[in-house]
């Protein structure tokens, strides 16, 4: 390897890191003209007073719906009397953390964080639409978070009813879900299901052409002239595309594909190098479910690690011993990993006991144990 492919000191591979990062927004969004044009058409209204009609987004992960969304709220948040407010569901999974969220959207501050009641809280902010006579358009982004909390009907039935509560609030609610098994309507109370009709806009798993054009532009905001040639990006998009389409597997792996060229002093990213990289970034998701888990569900994952395909019965026993939880709460603990595909479960025949439910972890367990310390 000859001297002019080797970095100096002072020199990256990156020309602007920031590009890699998941809450970047593309100048472009590309392949999404009708998912957009849907969700304008939906919220529409609110630009001109009236209540936008509701919404649900759906597709897999890495398909672009918080994108949309934060390229939404940011046009819609330059028009007069109008709110826009996102909250992400993973981190506030309750109906009064989610409210604390938009309180804080309308009066730019957080609410005092003791002795402040749901309703309270709630007669504020519809209070301040009221008076300042704008509308609110709320994003509850990964909804799913929600129904694992068994909050999602209530959260949403406070939302949808606000204007029967205090006439002449005027809200609208975005739903995005990325859990695909989750059946949003089917799952909510029935007095929730009768008011709540939203417009549905499906967000497909990108195909390996979309993926290379979208990593393209990525490539060449962020990466120096050169640094990634066309076989290393048609690589990088193979590789996306095998880990389900998701473009944040393909973004992360841009980036540590960078490091690790970086790491070698080189001045171009190599197919090696992505190789590489790739064991860290397919983890990805499984970094992400894990980083929202409390402690006792990380605790169940621990256990579940020793007690790989025990029966259910040797698992609880376990679990028990570990945390001196009960078994109501360790049926809701595993129906929620479950639910967020870290668990997987299947029934097996045992020797006189007829069928049984056998657990394993969805994941290699040294890569769970490795990112939950």
């Amino acid at each position: 390897m000859g001297g002019e492919d080797m970095l100096g000191w002072d020199e990256s591979v990156f020309r602007d890191e920031h590009v890699f990062e998941f809450d970047y927004l593309p100048e472009t969004f590309k392949h999404r003209d009708s998912q957009m044009e849907t969700l304008k058409y939906a919220l529409r209204p609110a630009v001109r007073g009236s209540r936008p009609l509701n919404v649900m987004m759906r597709g897999p992960p890495g398909t672009g719906k918080t994108t949309a969304v934060w390229k939404l709220f940011d046009e819609l948040q330059g028009m007069p009397d109008v709110r826009a407010v996102r909250v992400n569901c993973q981190v506030n999974s309750t109906r009064y953390s989610v409210f604390s969220q938009l309180f804080e959207g309308m009066f730019d501050y957080e609410p005092p964080t003791s002795g402040i009641s749901f309703k309270k809280l709630f007669s504020q902010i519809t209070d301040r639409l009221v008076e300042d006579d704008e509308v609110l358009v709320v994003a509850l982004d990964d909804v799913n978070y929600l129904f694992y909390e068994s909050e999602a009907s209530e959260t949403l039935y406070s939302l949808i009813r606000a204007h029967e509560e205090h006439s002449g609030a005027k809200i609208g609610v975005v739903v995005v879900s990325s859990d695909l098994d989750l059946d949003v309507i089917d799952e909510l109370d029935s007095r929730v299901q009768s008011v709540f009709r939203p417009e549905e806009v499906y967000f497909p798993t990108y195909d390996e052409a979309e993926i290379v054009d979208i990593l393209r532009e990525r490539v060449e905001r962020g990466f120096r002239e050169g640094v990634v040639g066309p076989q290393v990006l048609d690589r990088v998009a193979e590789l996306t595309a095998d880990a389900g389409g998701d473009l944040r597997v393909g973004i992360d792996l841009l980036r540590r594909s960078g490091m690790t060229a970086e790491m070698r002093g080189s001045t171009a990213v190599e197919r090696e190098d992505v190789e590489t990289a790739y064991e860290k970034a397919k983890h990805v998701h499984l970094s992400r479910h894990l980083r929202g888990l409390s402690e006792s569900e990380a605790d169940l994952l621990r256990v579940l690690a020793d007690h790989q395909g025990k029966q259910a019965g040797d698992l609880y026993d376990a679990f028990e011993a570990e945390t001196g939880l009960g078994y109501t709460r360790y049926s809701e603990i595993l129906k929620k990993l479950e639910q967020l595909g870290l668990v997987e479960a299947e029934y097996a025949d045992v020797e006189g006991r007829g069928r049984s439910r056998e657990f394993s972890l969805a994941y290699d367990a040294d890569a769970v144990l490795e990112r939950l310390d």
